[in-house]
């Protein structure tokens, strides 16, 4: 079904429990409205953000609204993403005696986030997923959108995550010219031609025996059961959440069904000769990038037969094949430094014009310090 767009390019915000009369014939407006129909806790269980979207002329941007909570998944809480997770990460890193002084630094950080009420936020085109891709939306009409917004939530923060020189420069270079503030966010991983950077590798021919060692049969799964999308959910659940941390977005198997339905991930799946999943990549794809925000295998399984190698190969496969350049997240960093991939900073704009002076000028405190600290320690740690 094609999308009927106006002929304007006046920004126009749609709440989400319009939608199913409304149009929700794009991708970002079905994604809403369902997000909407069933709340975000039945698919991101810690999520709780109000559904909106955003359209003006041929765009359209799925937008979330938090409005101050502590403790959701970093997808839309700037908090959970500064704090609780890089507290998770320096437990994981165990960094001896330096762990006490991170840890410190991470104090005074949360303390400043608490002060300023950065948790009061609107996410614009804000998937809540770990990566979000700008496809081809290239910044066009941001200064509208702003405008609209900035009224209507006089009390929030604007945020725009995922953004980076690589994926998505016209929209990076537009956030600059229109005076958005960047934060340094993380450290992700980039190949720009997997067919040269990633195929011919040892370590990928060596994942590509590994999958043929181990008998299990891949593909891509068109038609999720039930128990599939309870295994995906699992599955996905046993590596980023329990292994890593709570802070991950939690999704469902609602979330899993719905992500397939609509088309939002491509989920690849191998199998075992039962029919039982033992490891899957959800590929997610815009405006030729692609990345895998969800990931998962039986880490009840021997290392040895390696599990996650084969999700990882599935994934960078599947990639190559549709002609994307990949996208390999954050994490990780020498296993995908050995297959190709290449380092890059990612940041998070945040508007605070339209806040009150104390607020705006911690917005400035933050930038300064997260630019002359942590943006060097990410690029000389490749953390």
């Amino acid at each position: 079904m094609l999308a009927i767009f106006p002929d304007t390019d006046t920004p126009e915000l749609i709440e989400g429990a319009a939608l199913p009369s409304h149009a929700p014939d794009t991708l970002a407006g079905s994604y809403v409205a369902r997000l909407a129909s069933d709340g975000t806790r039945k698919l991101v269980t810690n999520a709780a953000s109000h559904m909106l979207l955003l359209r003006t002329g041929r765009v359209d941007l799925p937008v979330t609204v938090d409005d101050g909570t502590l403790g959701h998944s970093y997808v839309s809480s700037p908090h959970s993403a500064y704090v609780l997770y890089a507290r998770d990460e320096i437990a994981l890193l165990g960094l001896g005696r330096m762990r006490f002084a991170a840890e410190a630094v991470l104090k005074t950080l949360s303390a400043l986030l608490r002060t300023m009420r950065l948790n009061r936020a609107v996410h614009l085109d804000n998937w809540l997923l770990s990566t979000n891709l700008h496809g081809t939306w290239d910044g066009a009409g941001l200064a509208g959108m702003r405008e609209l917004l900035a009224p209507r939530f006089p009390d929030h923060f604007l945020i725009i995550r995922s953004l980076d020189p690589w994926t998505c420069p016209a929209l990076l270079d537009a956030v600059r010219h229109d005076g958005w503030t960047l934060l340094p966010a993380r450290q992700v991983w980039v190949t720009d031609d997997l067919a040269t950077a990633w195929l011919p590798r040892g370590q990928t021919r060596a994942d590509a025996k590994a999958l043929r060692r181990s008998g299990l049969q891949t593909g891509q799964a068109r038609n999720l059961s039930r128990d599939d999308c309870e295994r995906i959910a699992d599955l996905y659940h046993q590596l980023y959440v329990g292994r890593y941390s709570a802070i991950n977005p939690i999704f469902t198997p609602d979330f899993i069904q719905a992500a397939a339905t609509i088309g939002l991930l491509t989920f690849l799946v191998a199998r075992d000769a039962q029919g039982a999943i033992m490891a899957f990549s959800a590929l997610r794809s815009a405006g030729g990038v692609g990345t895998v925000p969800l990931m998962g295998y039986d880490m009840t399984r021997p290392q040895s037969e390696g599990l996650y190698r084969i999700a990882s190969y599935m994934a960078a496969e599947a990639a190559m094949s549709a002609g994307l350049r990949f996208h390999g997240s954050s994490g990780a960093a020498e296993f995908k430094r050995s297959r190709g991939a290449r380092g890059m900073i990612e940041y998070m704009a945040v508007d605070a014009r339209h806040l009150p002076t104390p607020r705006r000028a911690s917005l400035a405190l933050l930038a300064s310090g997260l630019n002359a600290f942590m943006k060097p320690m990410l690029e000389r740690n490749g953390w």
